[in-house]
């Protein structure tokens, strides 16, 4: 799966042309389920030529669609798919985001992306990382109390001990055969010069600081997701000893994660995960408490909406699957009207909040209704 990144959704944001097309659809993992995807794929894209030939020509239209109607015929494309699919496509723009979480169908022509539904699941607070640590390789997961997905990685980022440290590996002239571990892992003989374990050690710290500061920089950073580590129990201390990531839970999985099927292993963190999920959210809560009794923070949309253009909130907390019907009629002052919208889901006021906290650099958060702290679906903490 695609790393889903405040960067992403931003650079998305910073696109304003005729036309920006935004398309959302649920899709299936497995065959044959997934037959039915390009099918509703493609009648969605029939909902949004209908929409487009009332502003534009016909040969204007089918220009606009043309990026799409490939991938409704890419069956490779389709069998591989995880639980939702967003697809934007604008001018020498195409950008394709499989999301393990399922949304509604949604098909927009706009001057804009419309791009609340990937900021909805970019802002849920039981998202992590997994990082599956062995001496020789590791792989990188991101997950959600539901599922668990392995992320592709870079094509330049090493995944196995050769790669990271090619010539410098200090036991290139060492045999290790493994009798009945899983994985390759335990009750290993050394042989070669010397037979020396601790070679083996060394390059295992070596090969650990590596993976450690590769996901720090280019997945932790970027994400601000927790990690949990899944490995050995004698790796786990190494790892720790290492590493410099502060994202790294203090709990993780003492197992090797090659020896356990996903399903357990998305089992297994979860359990380790939770108690972080909800501390967070616990104290997302109480940091907007106490910045509404000092002044610093308030619940009332209008006041919301006057700060979010000038650019004041620092964190905004939503209500999850909450609706509000208004909308920012002025992006100068941050004058609200009510309105009766036909579809909730393309425009509403948490919508506009959410997509001006984030281009002026501000943090939002969806909140389950039962930790939002506030009844009126949104809670701002002011940056000043």
């Amino acid at each position: 799966m695609q790393l889903i990144t405040e960067k992403l959704i931003q650079d998305l944001l910073s696109i304003e042309q005729a036309s920006c097309l935004s398309l959302y659809m649920p899709t299936y993992r497995n065959h044959p389920d997934n037959r039915q995807d390009p099918i509703r794929f493609k009648n969605l894209l029939k909902e949004m030529e209908q929409s487009l030939l009332q502003k534009y020509s016909s040969d204007e239209t089918k220009s606009f669609l043309a990026p799409l109607e490939e991938i409704a015929e890419n069956l490779d494309f389709w069998n591989h798919s995880l639980d939702g699919l967003a697809v934007f496509s604008a001018k020498g723009l195409l950008e394709l985001v499989k999301l393990p979480v399922t949304v509604d169908e949604l098909a927009i022509a706009a001057d804009s992306f419309h791009t609340k539904p990937l900021r909805k699941y970019l802002q849920s607070t039981d998202r992590y990382h997994l990082l599956g640590l062995s001496r020789h390789e590791f792989a990188l997961f991101e997950g959600n109390r539901h599922s668990l997905d392995e992320i592709e990685l870079s094509t330049d980022i090493p995944k196995t001990i050769e790669d990271a440290l090619g010539e410098e590996l200090t036991d290139e002239h060492l045999t290790v055969a493994a009798y009945g571990g899983a994985g390759g892992e335990s009750n290993a003989m050394h042989h070669g010069h010397g037979g020396k374990k601790d070679q083996v050690d060394l390059d295992a710290e070596r090969f650990f600081r590596v993976v450690a500061k590769l996901v720090e920089e280019h997945y932790s950073k970027p994400s601000g997701l927790p990690l949990i580590l899944a490995a050995l129990p004698e790796h786990h201390h190494l790892f720790q000893k290492v590493n410099k990531n502060g994202a790294l839970l203090s709990d993780g999985i003492q197992v090797n994660p090659s020896s356990i099927g996903k399903e357990k292993l998305a089992e297994m963190a979860w359990k380790v995960m939770e108690p972080a999920y909800l501390k967070n959210l616990e104290n997302q809560a109480g940091q907007f408490c106490q910045a509404k009794a000092s002044g610093k923070g308030t619940d009332n949309y209008k006041e919301l909406a006057v700060a979010a253009v000038e650019g004041r909130i620092g964190t905004l907390l939503v209500e999850a699957d909450r609706i509000i019907a208004a909308r920012i009629t002025n992006l100068v002052t941050g004058n609200t009207q009510k309105k009766d919208m036909d579809n909730p889901r393309v425009d509403d006021l948490l919508d506009d909040m959410g997509e001006l906290v984030m281009k002026m650099g501000g943090k939002v958060v969806v909140m389950p209704p039962e930790y939002m702290p506030t009844d009126t679906g949104l809670a701002g903490i002011y940056r000043y």
